[in-house]
């Protein structure tokens, strides 16, 4: 097993990742009946996507010279859309510290790629829309 969810009381669950231990807590949002106090699901969702993109061009840049993704940060936005209930749209703006402006085209091209084609991505559904920018 990966995790184990035990669902608290009030529209709130506690998520265990059994192997390190660590938990999240949830809470259902504000316009969902929850009183929006904690990430809800569908926050860590677009937040895993925006993880994972930072995460695969991270291990993407250990395999090239000089680049050192620390510092580098994510700002996202879920857009959740009605009839059904869904997301439908995430932005996700990174940025890249000042000390990676020295790349070339073609190493920004390499890393862009990378978080394009994150496992997050390729499990998203193909109609959440992705709003998608690299600030470097």
């Amino acid at each position: 097993m990966t995790s184990q969810i035990i669902y608290t009381s009030d529209l709130r669950t506690t998520a265990t990742h059994l192997q390190s231990g660590s938990a999240i807590e949830t809470d259902a949002p504000t316009d969902n009946k929850g009183k929006g106090e904690r990430f809800s699901p569908t926050d860590l969702v677009a937040t895993a996507l925006a993880s994972c993109m930072i995460t695969t061009m991270g291990i993407k840049a250990q395999s090239m010279d000089n680049i050192v993704l620390d510092g580098t940060k994510a700002d996202v936005t879920k857009v959740m859309y009605s009839d059904p209930r869904r997301i439908g749209k995430i932005v996700i703006h990174i940025q890249f510290p000042a000390s990676l402006k020295h790349l070339s085209d073609k190493e920004k091209t390499i890393l862009e790629n990378t978080a394009r084609t994150c496992p997050v991505e390729r499990t998203l559904h193909p109609d959440v829309e992705l709003d998608l920018q690299f600030n470097w």
